[in-house]
């Protein structure tokens, strides 16, 4: 069997190694972006995602590229703490089961682990797609075309997928009334004062987050209210009107903001699609479910929901049937997310002074003794089905001395991480 994915991000690596590792399919991953993306922001991983990748036998990449956060600080105009969330207390509520790591390390470790004779091509992507009984003909940007038994569509939250077979993007996406950005820049004294803290504005209707990294960069995370979905013309020019009046180490990071094309730049969205497959294509993560970043979930979602797709492809005879099996186990749970998110938007971007309060009395109580259980609850979005439940888990898993068989023996990528440093082999000359 062939399949092709289109996307290499997070749902569709995390797909592709499934697909060749354990049901031993041909596997081909496209990606319209000429290389693999460095922008992007730092993550929480916890929950589904967290168990599929130590299930797959990932786990030990991610904690190598992960990072030490000792809390999260919000401070006002002059940097003082008005309120804290320590991540000790955060990772207790989830029984530890917890890595924050950057987004395109995420990516990397699960690239990292593709073996190789999984093709992946950069630069390249779908233009045009025909759909018979029996598969897929698949017309690229380059003109020339792939056969596949099962076409994927991985390609994120504006996917070229959905839109050439599904329809309009506009029938799909639910703006949720805020654009986000994600940027790096240099500067040893931000660096040096940051530690281990991702520190945030305490902010009424944007706020902007920094935080150290590796490689001595500072990374800036910024999120403000927007009723136009439409990203500006000039990032950097937008970025500083919209948060040029905050304080703290706000304007410096802002004078340091690099040109347009290196800051990461988006709409706050979520994806709602009424069906996720058609006859032999399908969407997974955000092409179908994205929860925007407000849910705070929606990588440990697409790693997990590409886990169970391919258990679904496992166990089932029929390709359709199992892509059918894959959304009434998986819609669900990605739909109880979704709903968690909106309700608690204004927690995460107060409108008003007054939830400003409310966010500040709500991290007070967490720091409270026996609060662990609600706020584990109210963070990873109240009680959900167990991927063992879902799918099928190796027994191996959740012990000290899980077995390393993700890719039993076979020879696997190596890259640089985003900082520069390698992690692992050494990287092969070309990539497929």
């Amino acid at each position: 069997m062939r399949a092709v994915i289109c996307g290499a991000g997070i749902a569709g690596l995390s797909l592709a190694g499934r697909l060749h590792d354990v049901l031993g399919w041909e596997v081909v991953v496209l990606e319209k972006a000429p290389r693999p993306r460095a922008e992007g922001y730092m993550i929480d991983f916890f929950g589904p995602g967290y168990d599929a990748a130590e299930a797959m036998g990932v786990l030990p990449w991610l904690a190598e590229l992960g990072y030490p956060v000792s809390e999260a600080a919000f401070v006002d105009e002059h940097g003082r703490c008005r309120a804290r969330l320590g991540y000790d207390r955060f990772a207790q509520s989830l029984n530890g089961r917890l890595l924050s790591i950057m987004r395109p390390d995420l990516e990397l470790a699960l690239r990292e682990r593709l073996s190789l004779a999984v093709g992946l091509r950069f630069g390249v992507g779908p233009a045009r797609i025909d759909t018979g009984a029996y598969g897929v003909r698949l017309t690229l940007t380059d003109g020339s075309t792939l056969d596949a038994d099962l076409l994927v569509g991985a390609d994120g939250v504006h996917s070229t997928v959905r839109s050439l077979l599904f329809g309009q993007e506009s029938r799909f996406l639910r703006h949720l009334g805020y654009h986000t950005a994600a940027f790096t820049f240099d500067d040893p004294e931000v660096h040096a004062e940051l530690g281990d803290r991702f520190c945030l504005t305490d902010t009424v209707g944007r706020q902007m987050g920094l935080y150290a990294l590796r490689d001595g960069k500072v990374a800036a995370f910024a999120v403000h209210r927007a009723s136009d979905p439409r990203s500006p013309d000039d990032v950097r020019a937008a970025l500083r009107r919209e948060y040029g009046s905050l304080g703290w180490l706000v304007p410096r990071a802002l004078a340091k903001c690099p040109q347009s094309s290196e800051v990461y730049y988006d709409e706050v969205a979520q994806s709602d699609v009424p069906s996720w497959s058609r006859g032999r294509v399908v969407l997974v993560g955000d092409a179908c479910h994205a929860v925007s970043l407000v849910a705070g979930q929606g990588a440990s979602l697409a790693v997990a929901g590409a886990y169970v797709l391919a258990d679904q492809l496992a166990g089932t005879r029929r390709i359709e049937d199992a892509l059918a099996g894959y959304e009434r186990l998986w819609r669900p749970v990605v739909a109880r997310r979704q709903r968690a998110a909106r309700r608690t938007a204004r927690w995460f971007v107060p409108a008003s002074s007054r939830q400003l309060d409310w966010r500040r009395a709500f991290l007070r109580f967490a720091g409270l003794p026996g609060a662990r259980r609600v706020v584990g609850a109210t963070l990873a979005g109240g009680r959900r089905p167990t991927l063992r439940q879902l799918a099928a888990v190796p027994d191996w898993t959740r012990t000290e001395n899980a077995p390393d068989i993700a890719h039993g023996g076979a020879s696997v990528r190596r890259y640089e991480r985003t900082d520069g440093s390698h992690a692992g082999k050494e990287t092969p000359d070309a990539i497929q």
